[in-house]
């Protein structure tokens, strides 16, 4: 369901396209630029059309995606030459800490756009378009964040992204964040609540509570935290089929937290929380604030609260530092969880984070980062192999996200593992009790119960 648009828009309006890396909160600013561009008349390219705007949405999580951001400019600057009319802009995290490098790699760009100002969108490309200059937005702002939710031209008719606090205050050794999103700020839940609302109004049925420390939230004027704000979405949003939050950290998942997950729907028996690593040694390196005993604290804590939980996490391979016997502690860690997924990524320094300046001699080799990466996700494959395999025979609610053909579709159980229906067209938004019948090691196999 796209925003509201101008009045004017038509099949003759400018078009535009966002390409967007990175994670979720990425993928929401994506949504809400398009909405930006959408309610000044601006109108989304279809497949092959050449847009008269474009605009590349970054993550600065990773090195590589660093090189397409650059990699795409250059595709740009080669068709501007051709049409130079054309709009460029480039925004994220990237954007927020690289705009200088951008507009002298990149001279044919004509806006840099920060993480705190997706919203000024579609004023920037009015401005470049009558003013022909050059603009930067780049400023973070300290106080509570308000949007124009109504106006988020979103990606789905039935799924939606909704962030409750933005930036983070823990400076972990590896991590960006901080610098590309600014310190914590957190949403006013009525304003929250006044998203959820407007969402299931318009029949969105599952929503993802977003913030790169979700749980460290609280209400900017009452000073509750996440699990009040849970209680009180699943409590007063009629229409709420599915509940999901991302992404927790350990130090924050309290016992209100694992009161409202154990309540049940709305509220699904899902959660990712990234341990990093299963090493003290490495942890404490990293600034995470906790170790290997107070992760699996925390994990039994949560499944006590919620017996069927899917647990989810993060890994780091190859920190600075990091031995055979520290990655040996990660594995054991590992087998000892027993994580449903995760996502598994060799260290990468990024600019101005500290373990990015303690040097070459720290470094571990890229052949033995990736060789050990190699045997973790093997490890996960394992655990995951098993588990699917367990869950052979049970019955789960299914949201069906897509169709594969005339007789296969595909969706999420609550716990978010993915789900293939055989033997049947569903409609994509619906929902299906579906019987598992076959575990693979990424997904499951089912068909659609009597």
């Amino acid at each position: 369901m796209s925003a509201r648009r101008h009045p004017a828009a038509s099949a003759a309006s400018p078009t535009y396209r966002v390409e967007t890396w990175g994670c979720q909160m990425n993928v929401l600013d994506g949504e809400r630029m398009s909405g930006s561009l959408e309610s000044r008349g601006y109108r989304r390219a279809t497949g092959e059309e050449d847009a008269d705007v474009v605009l590349l949405n970054t993550c600065a999580i990773r090195e590589k995606a660093e090189h397409k951001v650059y990699s795409a400019l250059g595709v740009l600057g080669r068709r501007k030459q051709e049409r130079p009319d054309l709009v460029i802009g480039v925004s994220g995290c990237v954007a927020q800490v690289e705009s200088k490098e951008i507009l002298e790699r990149a001279p044919w760009v004509d806006f840099v756009l920060g993480t705190g100002n997706v919203e000024q969108a579609g004023e920037l490309v009015d401005r470049v378009r009558s003013e022909r200059k050059t603009f930067t937005a780049l400023e973070l702002p300290v106080e509570s964040p308000v949007y124009q939710f109504h106006q988020i031209a979103r990606g789905s008719p039935f799924q939606a992204y909704v962030t409750i606090i933005e930036g983070c205050d823990q400076f972990c050794t590896f991590c960006i964040v901080p610098f590309t999103r600014g310190r914590e700020r957190s949403r006013a839940s009525a304003e929250i609540l006044a998203e959820l609302a407007s969402l299931t109004s318009r029949g969105f049925t599952e929503v993802t509570l977003l913030g790169q420390t979700v749980d460290a939230y609280r209400d900017p004027g009452e000073g509750f935290g996440l699990g009040e704000l849970l209680r009180r979405a699943a409590a007063r949003t009629a229409g709420l089929r599915r509940l999901r939050f991302i992404t927790s950290h350990p130090r924050f998942m309290d016992d209100d937290i694992l009161d409202a997950l154990s309540r049940g729907q709305p509220i699904a028996p899902y959660l990712h929380m990234p341990a990093q690593s299963g090493s003290d040694r490495v942890l404490y390196r990293m600034k995470r604030r906790y170790d290997a005993a107070q992760y699996l604290d925390t994990v039994a804590r949560a499944r006590r609260a919620v017996p069927d939980l899917a647990l989810s996490s993060d890994f780091i391979v190859g920190f600075p530092g990091e031995t055979e016997g520290d990655f040996q502690a990660t594995l054991d860690l590992m087998a000892n969880v027993g994580f449903a997924t995760l996502f598994a990524f060799k260290y990468s320094p990024r600019p101005g984070t500290a373990a990015a300046r303690w040097g070459r001699e720290q470094a571990i080799p890229d052949d033995v980062a990736s060789e050990r990466l190699a045997r973790l996700l093997t490890l996960q494959e394992d655990v995951q192999r098993r588990a699917h395999g367990d869950l052979v025979g049970r019955e789960f609610e299914v949201l069906v996200e897509r169709a594969d053909g005339r007789s296969q579709s595909r969706g999420r159980t609550p716990c978010n593992r993915i789900v293939h229906v055989e033997g049947e067209h569903l409609q994509p938004g619906s929902y299906a009790r579906v019987t598992i019948t076959r575990g693979l090691p990424n997904s499951l196999i089912g068909r659609r119960a009597a």
